[in-house]
């Protein structure tokens, strides 16, 4: 399906993934004209495929709960955390701290289905789709963005103008980057290096599908992410000049290697086969200086992505969307895109960010373990349950502060607000 470039939509979105499709949906479901521009053919290969408990928000408000409940994505219930010498800690079980029915259970996905499932309930709301359509760039008018052009699979071009773009391109950042907008974290920029795994070993009942994080040396570590079918998803995390020691680059090598630093794993991937290819990707935590200018909004990982120790990149990407919809939703109705309207996106955002943010630069600090604070300040662990789950739009100071005897934590970066009209008005045309 075409629509015609001549009319002006409500809302364009840049991107098909877990942020624009649920934006998409939820605007498309108020009556909204709703169009998503994928560059992709769907369904397409993605990593980052665990969800936590904190998900369970966003797939509620999409309607998507009882198709989760349904599907073959494996249960997840726990995380364990793996010492290099193969030595486990008890599993973290979500229920011990929230509902079985709802929160306390998750799941690990099949991005290509699990993304596939999102596209699908977006065009189901009334969103169009469109497929394979490479944006090229954004249209500017007056000061504002008006909309964004660029060329179709058959070399068509194509330009498209709305009352609000958004900006859902990922870890690209489309419009983060060619605005200048995007900072690299002082601190966060490690590599990963990953496959897959049939018929490897994994535990049985209840522990069947829980997320291992299985440490090596310098502070890096391996994430075991058991998936239906049999299949497992196995990557290492660390720093590139830790991965890339003695001048090692081949990625099968760097991999295979790295196998032997941690005895879980090591047993883990004894049996079963490798599958597939072997893939990296290298400093990848990045935070955009603004979510908004005047027309154009930054949803998802186009507007932040945080290390992948805790999981929170889809989770937070799917509470950008619900986030960007409501926001989006009352600016329409008020014929309202000033950058006042979006302060409180970006501020709800930027808060959960930097919780999550301070946690995992707790984790990567040497000799740290949340364990040593939690023996310390037993009434710590909710704090720090509730933060690792993803309920992150809270008061973690004291949490902060007990862990801060331990370790020092960054503060908080002032990145994130909407560019004012006044802002807006000093940057070249």
């Amino acid at each position: 399906m075409r629509m015609k470039t001549s009319e002006t939509l409500d809302v364009l979105i840049i991107g098909a993934g877990p942020a624009g499709c649920s934006t998409a949906a939820l605007l498309a479901e108020q009556g909204h004209r709703v169009l998503v521009l994928e560059r992709e053919k769907f369904p397409r290969y993605h990593v980052g495929e665990s969800l936590i408990p904190f998900t369970y928000g966003p797939l509620e408000r999409l309607g998507l709960i009882p198709r989760m409940k349904q599907s073959h994505f494996t249960k997840k219930f726990s995380v364990q955390f793996i010492g290099p010498n193969g030595k486990a800690s008890q599993p973290f079980y979500f229920f011990n701290r929230y509902d079985r029915e709802t929160v306390a259970q998750s799941w690990q996905i099949l991005r290509s289905e699990f993304d596939q499932m999102l596209m699908e309930h977006a065009r189901s709301k009334g969103a169009t789709v469109l497929e394979e359509m490479t944006v090229t760039a954004l249209i500017k008018e007056d000061g504002r963005v008006a909309g964004a052009r660029g060329t179709g699979k058959d070399g068509v071009p194509f330009e498209f103008r709305a009352s609000i773009t958004l900006d859902c391109t990922g870890k690209e950042s489309f419009a983060a980057v060619r605005e200048g907008w995007r900072i690299r974290d002082p601190y966060l920029n490690k590599v990963a290096v990953w496959t897959y795994y049939k018929g490897s070993k994994r535990d049985g009942g209840i522990d069947e599908g829980q997320t291992t994080v299985a440490m090596i040396p310098d502070k890096g570590w391996f994430w075991h992410i058991p998936q239906h079918d049999d299949m497992v998803s196995v990557g290492v995390v660390a720093e590139g000049k830790y991965l890339t020691r003695d001048g090692v680059k081949d990625l099968k090598a760097i991999f295979h290697r790295e196998v032997g630093e941690n005895l879980w794993i090591k047993d883990r991937l004894s049996v079963g086969n490798q599958t597939g290819e072997y893939y990296i990707t290298s400093e990848y935590t990045h935070h955009s200086k603004h979510c908004y200018r005047d027309g154009l909004l930054l949803v998802g990982d186009a507007f932040c992505f945080l290390d992948p120790v805790f999981s929170s990149g889809l989770m937070l990407a799917l509470k950008s969307g619900v986030l960007a919809a409501d926001a989006i939703h009352e600016a329409i109705v008020a014929r309202d895109f000033s950058p006042a309207r979006f302060e409180g996106y970006g501020r709800a955002l930027r808060e959960g960010i930097e919780n999550m943010r301070k946690l995992v630069y707790a984790f990567y600090a040497p000799d740290f373990s949340f364990k040593k604070v939690i023996d310390k300040y037993p009434q710590m662990a909710d704090d720090i349950t509730d933060c690792l789950s993803g309920d992150l739009n809270k008061d973690f100071s004291q949490l902060w502060k007990a862990i801060e005897e331990f370790v020092p934590l960054p503060d908080n970066l002032s990145v994130g607000a909407p560019l004012t009209k006044e802002e807006t008005q000093l940057l070249p045309a």
